[in-house]
C-alpha cells in the first residue's frame, strides 16, 4: 500500500480542481442526518489534510490517519499555518490504533479502493467498528467498477504545469477487478532542472453487494448508499458512491 511518496510533493497542485468545500458540505450534511453534529472524528486516509482542516472548521475535533509520511508532512504544515488542534497519526488503515473511540469515521477520495483484498476490507471495517462510539457512523466513498472500466480503462492522462507535470498510464483488469496506474512525475527542483519520480498505484473495484457483505461480516450495520453528492441510490453508471454504516455491538448509555 506504499504510495504517495514523490507524488505527495505535487498532490495538492494537481488536486486543485477538487471542490473540497463542496465535498465537506455534503459530508457534514450526511453526518448531521445521522446525528453526528459535534464530537471527535477520524479522517481515515487523510492525505495532506485538506478535508481534515475543513471538518475542523465545521466544528469537529479531528484525528487524521494516513500511511504516507510525505503526505502527513504537508498536513502538519497546514496545521501549523491554521493553528488547529488536529492529531495526525502515521498508520496503515488495515491495522490502525486509536487511544479511544470516536463519534464518526470518514474516509473520502477512494481510500477504500486501495484495500486490494476483500478480507482486508473486512478487517478495516472491523477496526472502524471497534473504535466507534456506540451508534457511531462510518461514511466513506468508493470509485465504482463502471468508472474503472468505462471512464479510466486503458487510457493515458497527462498534465503539464510550470513547475511540475505527470503522465498517468492506466490499466484496468476486469477479471481481477484491479485498476493499475503508473505515475511518472516531474518536479522542478533547481532552476530548469526537473527530478523524475515514479509510482505505481493499485486500486480494487468492489460491487455494492461486496461492500455490504464486508460491512455485515465486520459486525456493522449497513445504513445507506448514494450516488455521490446526491441522496439518490447508486446507478449503473455511477462513477463514485458514498456508503454509510453504523457501529453495532456496544451498549449505548
Amino acid at each position: 500500500m506504499q504510495a504517495y511518496t514523490g507524488f505527495a510533493a505535487v498532490y495538492d497542485t494537481f488536486m486543485d480542481n477538487i471542490p473540497y468545500e463542496e465535498w465537506c458540505e455534503y459530508l457534514t450534511g450526511l453526518l448531521k442526518e445521522q446525528g453526528v453534529t459535534e464530537g471527535l472524528l477520524l479522517d481515515l486516509g487523510c492525505g495532506t489534510g485538506s478535508l481534515t482542516e475543513l471538518l475542523a472548521d465545521s466544528g469537529y475535533d479531528m484525528i487524521g490517519v494516513d500511511n504516507s509520511e510525505e503526505m502527513l508532512e504537508l498536513a502538519l504544515e497546514k496545521k501549523e499555518q491554521s493553528g488547529k488542534d488536529i492529531l495526525y497519526l502515521c498508520q496503515d488503515m488495515r491495522e490502525f490504533e486509536l487511544y479511544g473511540t470516536v463519534a464518526a469515521v470518514v474516509s473520502i477520495c477512494d481510500c477504500m479502493n486501495y484495500i486490494l483484498e476483500p478480507e482486508d476490507l473486512t478487517e478495516v471495517f472491523r477496526l472502524v467498528n471497534n473504535y466507534l462510539d456506540p451508534g457511531g457512523v462510518f461514511i466513506f466513498d468508493m470509485n465504482t467498477e463502471y468508472k474503472y472500466r468505462e471512464i479510466m480503462g486503458d487510457n493515458t492522462i497527462a498534465e503539464d504545469r510550470d513547475d511540475s507535470s505527470f503522465i498517468w498510464d492506466n490499466q484496468y483488469d476486469e477479471e481481477e477487478q484491479i485498476n493499475i496506474y503508473d505515475l511518472s512525475i516531474f518536479v522542478r527542483e533547481d532552476g530548469d532542472l526537473f527530478r523524475k519520480y515514479h509510482e505505481t498505484h493499485y486500486q480494487r473495484a468492489y460491487s455494492l453487494e461486496e461492500v455490504k457483505s464486508a460491512i455485515h461480516e465486520a459486525g456493522m450495520e449497513f445504513v445507506a448508499a448514494y450516488d455521490a453528492f446526491t441522496k439518490n441510490p447508486p446507478r449503473e453508471d455511477s462513477e463514485r458512491i458514498y456508503v454509510i454504516a453504523r457501529e453495532y455491538g456496544k451498549e449505548r448509555k
